[in-house]
């Protein structure tokens, strides 16, 4: 049983651990990341999630981002501690934190990722909505959290300053 609830300060750099952890050295190095620089995460969105000893077992981060004058949500990273995988904890804070995103005035959100795995949370290619390079334009994935919210919303990527 694990507790989710909302990344407060005190938790930054068991989450960097984390995501150390589970992503590449380089990790920092992707487009993605010049587009959080000097950002900070979407509060009430970007959650922890603690089993009953108050271990840090999964995280997941979104950014404000625009899109064709639009907000957009960019979520990532999402990671769940090799020890506890294959138990379902990032599908649980994908849908958790999803589900809290339209109370908060969200309509859309996007990814970089794999196709096959999002496509079951709703998630699905963006064809005019551009990344910055080297990004494969195949892993630009989005949802529209509420109808119609992707319609008509197209370009680059930009960062919220």
């Amino acid at each position: 049983m694990y507790e989710i609830a909302p990344e407060t300060a005190a938790d930054l750099w068991e989450v960097e651990a984390l995501y150390d952890t589970c992503f590449a050295p380089g990790r920092t190095a992707l487009s993605s990341y010049r587009l959080r620089e000097g950002v900070p995460p979407v509060a009430g969105l970007s959650l922890v999630a603690r089993d009953d000893l108050g271990i840090l077992a999964g995280a997941i981060r979104f950014w404000p981002v625009r899109v064709g004058g639009k907000d957009v949500l960019l979520l990532g990273p999402v990671a769940v501690h090799p020890t506890r995988q294959g138990e379902g904890l990032a599908a649980l804070l994908i849908v958790t934190s999803l589900e809290q995103a339209v109370p908060l005035g969200w309509h859309r959100v996007m990814l970089v990722g794999d196709a096959p795995y999002y496509g079951r949370f709703g998630f699905a290619r963006l064809d005019d909505v551009v990344m910055p390079p080297p990004t494969n334009p195949d892993r630009v994935l989005g949802r529209a959290l509420v109808d119609g919210a992707w319609e008509g919303v197209t370009g680059e990527v930009m960062r919220v300053r």
